[in-house]
């Protein structure tokens, strides 16, 4: 049978494992999966245990033993399950953070991130291989933007994680390495499976979206109406600072980007959380803390303060301690509900980006004769 188009796969495996027109089967929908497997003469309760199998994150159809052979070596030959191999993995001797870096089935590497707290666990993964946003304080983008993931990507992270660490995930983050609007389609895709009540069943309300302030993806996202937490990474508390720290602001400027935040909010009534890196000289001044409190006046809204990280294709660095804690009692002191992130995996010593950079000079460095 023809493969549905919307579902083949956007790329190759390395030589030997060509999944080229194969169908991407763990992206796909229940309803889609229905409609496959009625289009191969299988009984309607297999979809719903085809999806269970794709959702729990096996990487084999042998693993699948309530399908009858016959039917997998089918699926085998149409379609293909997405997977992520780990080639690196650090655990944090302070916390218990794990960091992983990924390979995909073409060779490249992505980051994710595995958080305990109070609450349960979190994790942080990555939508896209690369980043084209170019901020000047984050390592994704050095490379550039290689390509998009696939929602089967996406949910693998969680899936690796859950099955690595015998645990179960309660909270995702979209913040690791990528914009996930600059990825819209698959970004949605991902929202939908993972939430569904015959996979993961992860709550939206448990899920956050990070974006750089891609204007018209937001409100494309205000029209799905989830309920997720949509994060800004704003860092800026004017344009001067913004257009030099995140050349997204010279494409959707600071008043483009807030006004979409309350088009967003009006449709979704849903609390708006400002990511706030700050850097020392830079954007960290009692007078920025006002700007900033101004700029957001009106928003329903929370401000997360980061300590910036550096990386070694700038000179930035984080404010102390002390001052880190008076911008943010300014901040409070002008009515916004602030807080500092807590820092996790801090002897890894690795933001975004960096892992992957770190390994694939290392793999570089192994593979010269």
């Amino acid at each position: 049978m023809t493969a549905p188009t919307d579902f083949i796969a956007p790329f190759c495996k390395k030589a030997g494992d060509n999944i080229t027109n194969k169908l991407d089967l763990k992206s796909m929908s229940s309803q889609a999966l229905s409609k496959l497997l009625e289009d191969l003469g299988q009984p309607k309760f297999r979809a719903l245990q085809l999806f269970k199998w794709l959702q729990s994150g096996v990487d084999s159809f042998d693993e699948m033993t309530n399908i009858p052979l016959s039917l997998r070596k089918e699926l085998n030959e149409l379609g293909y399950i997405a997977t992520v191999k780990p080639v690196r993995k650090y655990v944090s001797k302070i916390d218990g953070t794990v960091k992983y870096v990924y390979e995909l089935f073409d060779g490249e590497l992505i980051e994710s991130v595995l958080m305990k707290y109070e609450h349960g666990y979190t994790v942080c993964i990555s939508t896209q291989v690369g980043c084209r946003m170019g901020c000047k304080f984050c390592a994704s983008g050095i490379y550039g933007l290689t390509r998009n993931l696939t929602a089967s990507e996406m949910l693998s992270q969680i899936t690796y994680a859950e099955r690595d660490n015998n645990i179960r995930i309660s909270n995702v983050v979209m913040m690791g390495m990528g914009e996930p609007l600059d990825n819209f389609d698959n970004s949605v895709a991902f929202l939908k499976l993972v939430s569904d009540d015959n996979g993961l069943n992860i709550g939206l309300r448990h899920i956050s979206l990070s974006t750089s302030g891609v204007v018209s993806g937001i409100d494309r996202l205000a029209e799905y109406n989830f309920p997720i937490t949509l994060s800004i990474s704003l860092h800026a508390p004017n344009d001067e600072i913004r257009n030099r720290t995140m050349p997204v602001n010279k494409r959707w400027n600071i008043t483009e980007l807030l006004n979409s935040c309350r088009r967003y909010q009006k449709v979704t009534s849903r609390r708006i959380s400002f990511e706030y890196a700050l850097i020392e000289g830079v954007n960290d001044s009692d007078e920025n803390a006002k700007q900033l409190a101004s700029v957001l006046k009106g928003i329903m809204c929370h401000v997360n303060l980061i300590p910036a990280n550096p990386i070694k294709e700038n000179t930035f660095k984080k404010p102390d301690r002390k001052a880190i804690i008076a911008f943010q009692k300014k901040l409070e002191d002008y009515g916004i509900t602030t807080t500092i992130r807590r820092t996790l995996g801090a002897d890894i010593n690795a933001s975004c980006g960096q892992l992957k950079k770190k390994t694939k000079e290392e793999i570089a460095g192994a593979n010269i004769c």
